[in-house]
């Protein structure tokens, strides 16, 4: 079984040249930060569940919508369901702006959904925003 280990920020994101330039974005934005990766949802699931044993879970978990094996949506639905993960904020980082993906994910339990931004320096900027607000100024995450 794949180890969490310490992470803050959980991507699971299967575009291997996106997740790059996400790793890229947030080494430039704190270098102390520790990223872990997974590229699918059933991957990602079962690492998720195996933090109930070690006890160490990510400060924030980024979802794309579209990931082989299980949905983001199902994947957000999984998450939501594990008592030790529910204050861990799950944000949609998708390229959808449909209505009914957005609908959904707040249906079924989303933090945030945010549209992946377009070129690198917006990507910096969004995530940046996102981790100041949720690593310093959400109280859940504290």
């Amino acid at each position: 079984m794949i180890r969490l280990d310490k992470a803050d920020i959980f991507l699971v994101e299967d575009n291997e040249d996106f997740s790059f330039l996400i790793e890229k974005a947030i080494h430039h934005i704190d270098k102390d930060l520790v990223l872990k990766i997974v590229d699918n949802g059933l991957g990602a699931l079962e690492v998720l569940k195996g933090c109930s044993h070690d006890g160490i879970r990510p400060r924030i978990i980024l979802l794309d919508l579209n990931l082989p094996g299980l949905s983001g949506l199902d994947l957000l639905r999984e998450i939501k369901g594990l008592e030790f993960l529910k204050q861990v904020p799950v944000i949609l980082f998708t390229t959808s702006d449909n209505p009914k993906d957005i609908k959904a994910a707040a249906e079924y339990g989303a933090n945030a959904y945010v549209t992946k931004p377009a070129g690198y320096i917006a990507l910096i900027d969004c995530l940046r925003s996102l981790f100041n607000f949720w690593f310093t100024h959400h109280t859940a995450t504290k």
